[in-house]
């Protein structure tokens, strides 16, 4: 079988989806309010300041944030 372009096929839809085109639910109760409390008591900051040493200064991409990545 030739590894050619198969021609008058259709083409298979993209395999990956956007993270911002997925459906978002409530979340749950528990969630909810530990992340308020989290937030209110700077947790994210506590967290970045304690493993600051661990990051690089000068190589690769920029860490992510603590938190970031649940509040869209």
């Amino acid at each position: 079988m030739a590894m050619g372009t198969r021609k008058g096929r259709e083409r298979q839809e993209d395999l990956w989806v956007a993270y911002t085109d997925m459906a978002v639910g409530p979340g749950h109760p528990f969630y909810v309010g530990l992340n308020e409390v989290l937030d209110v008591e700077g947790f994210d900051a506590f967290a970045e300041k304690l493993c600051a040493r661990f990051y690089a200064g000068t190589m690769g991409r920029p860490g992510l944030p603590p938190g970031s990545i649940s509040g869209r």
